[in-house]
């Protein structure tokens, strides 16, 4: 029997790339919207009122890619932004009703891909897997 490959790092990547390949086409076909997209909806959610900085900083990514982000959230009509009541040349963000339902339509389906994974996982593992990604992701 062959030793399990231990190239965490590699590993890792590859099931991400999987995983979210997988994830997109879900969310975009129960919700009409991409995990990225996802995840910028849910932050402005979890922070109404959080600047494009903020967001390119929760997401971990180049402001530069948050504009085009937000862009076309914006232009798909999930997010809107307003003036920032102190900082004349910033925008506030925050969803829009069809963001909200975005995020409700797409929950059944987050749901169902955690299951599949705490099936492979294990209760146990999948917790413990949950809390260390945290730990990498926010350290």
């Amino acid at each position: 029997m062959a030793e399990p490959d231990e190239r965490l790092y590699f590993l890792l990547q590859r099931a991400a790339h999987r995983l979210r390949i997988a994830a997109d086409r879900r969310c975009l076909a129960a919700a009409g919207v991409t995990t990225a997209q996802l995840g910028a909806l849910f932050a402005v959610q979890d922070r109404p009122g959080l600047t494009q900085r903020d967001l390119a900083r929760t997401l971990g990514l180049r402001e530069s890619a948050v504009t085009a982000l937000v862009t076309r959230l914006t232009a798909a009509g999930l997010i809107v932004r307003e003036p920032h009541p102190e900082e004349h040349r910033a925008v506030v963000l925050r969803l829009a009703p069809a963001g909200e339902a975005a995020l409700r339509a797409a929950q059944p389906t987050i749901d169902d891909f955690n299951g599949e994974l705490r099936a492979i996982l294990g209760d146990t593992t999948f917790t413990e897997t949950a809390a260390a990604l945290s730990k990498l992701a926010h350290d």
